[in-house]
């Protein structure tokens, strides 16, 4: 296990900023091999990732390997200048093992196995398959030992991104040994799980079922918390089987993971600590797709932030570079010059490596369309030249960049795997906390304020303001931490509904939101409910997203929505999905009050003076309106401004610094130039060190790195 501590402040432990591409010898005829290393060597690249798909080729008979087509790759890349990251190719088993062992797939709520034919399709709680994990695993490290040029590996591919649940009987069988291991006893399990609710009680272990949704109706909270945290618990295992027998071949080697999506990891648990540094797959374009910020540049701003607060700094081993798709989707396509700036961007937010998906796209198989640095015709235009620049900037900049962290002054609590669980298990229609905390993340980013993501667990020394957006879920010990950050003259904001459940999932039995958040905040929760979503009609719309069939009415009264509103200053707004009815002690000063309906006049968000610093309450979710009306009140006394004032629309800054220096990262991500005023004087490392103060003008999708002088 590395002895990391997981930190968002940590830089990765590296004196070269790794820059290159995924690379796919056996996607192309040997005759393309030197060409391609020729031209890797010339657009600056230092590193590829390879073989992470190539079980088959490298094992195509049980206990027959063949590494020779690798070595052949590696040898010539390595002639070049261009060491190799190996993969552990467990994402894609195959087929004779899946003919010899069919037990192994994962099989869907429905009771369908997987099939052959794509990837990810195989249980990772399977014993079995955990046993050939290994063997490859370890066939593969002793082989390329002794090689120089590979110097560190990647486990897996993206785990859990394509389908992390299994109902398999191969999980199954381990779930009950995971609860067994975690109980003892089957009374304190049927306790966590509120057995003598709808008659949910076991005698034994072995008698525990998965919890299939709709089964026919909603399994338990605890059940379903259990179940996700054991899946969460068997990726972390499966991957710390690769991670022990790498680290014994060779402790010399750096181990990271590439993660695409964020499903059933506990990250702040084995899963990172077993890493040397998390990598972190970042497909702005297809994210957007799907989040419908409307803003590629937010949205990958918001996924390396968040990603940024599992662990710290991260490489980035997949970087959008072009047109992607599969079948079923596709994202829109980078634009001349945006190749280079969304790399930037992975930077400016943390990135200590960068590798572009990736160096030549497939001519066969299910991404055909999935555009690289060289296109099919073998031929690199703009998309070369640009990660040709980044690769010569970052080289030449790396012991400027290496060994800072990102600027914080706004953080938002994250990166907590039960109260991320505990919400999709009870979400009652409510925003997850990561849906609300958006909102705070894009008012910052909008304005060119530091924000970010941290656990309460971390040093939070560093930031002015801490935002815990609604944890269900809550330890004493955080409660410390923040009463210590608070003393010591920062703003904690607390949302609603935060420590109202406990860690089996169940409601507490005190007064909402428990003995040492109300000491801590001097509140109490004295009535609670649902409030219609922002703009929406009612409850009815609510029913009818989430599967009702019901007719909204064309003009709600405002009886019939129920709506809830406050004042905050001299503002009147409306609250938004949910609210709760305040009790306040004698030292609270109420910052907002309910002004209709049978709560008028009565507290909706407090504030507590703690030593040199405040804790604040909120009683409902945020909205657009409420965000920045206590963004207005809560920043400027604790010191919280822009990066640079008055930022224009469409460019990004950000701070990377250490007690040495400070970079200030400023990116245009629009298509039109940019005059930015206001920007502190330094020397712009991307334009000879060219002198900046006060006025700076970017061409489209253009970028400047300004050291800022003293």
């Amino acid at each position: 296990m590395s002895d990391k501590t997981l930190s968002v402040w940590n830089p990765v432990k590296t004196d070269r900023f790794l820059v290159g591409a995924p690379h796919y010898p056996e996607h192309v005829d040997e005759s393309y091999w030197e060409r391609d290393a020729e031209r890797m060597a010339k657009a600056g690249f230092n590193v590829v990732r390879m073989a992470e798909f190539a079980w088959h080729i490298l094992e195509p008979k049980l206990g027959t390997f063949d590494f020779d087509l690798f070595d052949r790759a590696i040898a010539m890349l390595g002639r070049y200048g261009i060491d190799t990251i190996m993969c552990t190719p467990t994402a894609t088993p195959p087929r004779w093992l899946t003919v010899a062992h069919p037990e192994i797939l994962r099989v869907d709520g429905k009771g369908r196995p997987m099939s052959h034919g794509s990837r990810q399709h195989c249980d990772t709680a399977s014993p079995v398959f955990r046993e050939h994990s290994r063997r490859i695993t370890k066939a593969m490290a002793e082989h390329y030992r002794d090689n120089p040029f590979v110097v560190g590996w990647q486990t897996d591919n993206e785990l859990n991104t394509s389908m992390p649940e299994s109902f398999s009987k191969a999980t199954l069988t381990e779930f009950q040994a995971f609860l067994a291991g975690r109980y003892g006893e089957i009374g304190k399990l049927n306790a966590a799980w509120g057995g003598d609710f709808w008659a949910t009680a076991y005698d034994s272990f072995d008698q525990v079922v998965l919890p299939i949704e709709f089964g026919p109706t909603f399994p338990s909270p605890g059940h379903l918390q259990d179940y996700h945290r054991f899946l969460a618990f068997s990726t972390a295992r499966f991957q710390h089987d690769q991670v022990e027998i790498l680290r014994a071949v060779k402790p010399s080697w750096f181990v990271f993971h590439n993660l695409g999506g964020l499903r059933d990891i506990d990250f702040r648990g084995q899963f990172s600590k077993d890493l040397d540094f998390v990598g972190y797959d970042i497909y702005p374009m297809l994210y957007d797709e799907f989040q419908r910020l409307g803003n590629h540049a937010k949205v990958q701003a918001l996924h390396l932030d968040i990603c940024r607060g599992f662990s710290g700094n991260y490489i980035v081993p997949e970087q959008q570079s072009g047109f992607g798709s599969q079948p079923g989707f596709c994202t829109l396509t980078p634009e001349p010059g945006e190749l280079r700036r969304m790399a930037l961007s992975s930077v400016a937010h943390g990135a200590d490596g960068l590798m572009f998906f990736r160096w030549r796209p497939a001519h066969f198989g299910a991404e055909i369309y999935w555009m690289g640095i060289i296109d099919h015709d073998d031929i690199g235009r703009h998309r070369y030249e640009e990660a040709k620049r980044f690769a010569t900037e970052m080289t030449a900049l790396k012991d400027k960049i290496l060994g800072t962290y990102v600027r914080m002054d706004v953080g938002i609590a994250g990166s907590d795997f039960d109260n991320q669980e505990a919400h999709k298990t009870y979400p009652i229609g409510l925003p997850s906390p990561q849906d609300d905390a958006i909102l705070l993340h894009q008012y910052c980013y909008d304005r060119g304020i530091a924000c970010g993501f941290i656990h309460p667990e971390d040093d939070l020394s560093k930031l002015k303001l801490l935002y815990v957006p609604h944890w269900v879920m809550w330890k004493d010990e955080w409660t410390e931490r923040l009463k210590s950050f608070a003393e010591q003259g920062g703003t904690v904001v607390i949302g609603a509904r935060t420590g109202t459940r406990n860690e089996d999932n169940h409601v507490i039995r005190e007064t909402a939101p428990g003995t040492s958040l109300s000491q801590l905040t001097g509140v109490r929760i004295e009535d609670f409910g649902r409030l219609a979503a922002p703009g929406a009609n009612g409850l009815f719309d609510v029913m009818e997203r989430s599967g009702g069939l019901v007719i909204p009415p064309s003009k709600p009264a405002e009886s019939y929505r129920r709506e809830r509103r406050f004042k905050i200053g001299n503002r009147e707004l409306v609250g938004g999905y949910f609210y709760e009815n305040l009790a306040i002690a004698n030292d609270v000063e109420v910052v907002a009050a309910w002004s209709n309906r049978y709560a008028e006049g009565q507290p909706m968000a407090t504030s507590r003076k703690l030593g040199k610093g405040q804790v604040v309450y909120v009683g409902t979710y945020l909205t657009p309106d409420l965000t920045a009306a206590l963004a207005e009140r809560l920043f400027a006394p604790v010191g919280i401004e822009p990066l640079i004032g008055d930022l224009p629309e469409g460019v990004e800054v950000t701070m990377r610094m250490n007690d040495d220096r400070q970079l200030l990262f400023i990116q245009n991500y629009t298509d039109q130039p940019a005059a930015i005023g206001g920007v502190p004087a330094g020397r712009d490392l991307l334009d000879d060190e060219k002198p900046v103060a006060g006025r700076l003008d970017l061409e489209g999708y253009g970028c400047a790195i300004i050291e800022l002088a003293g």
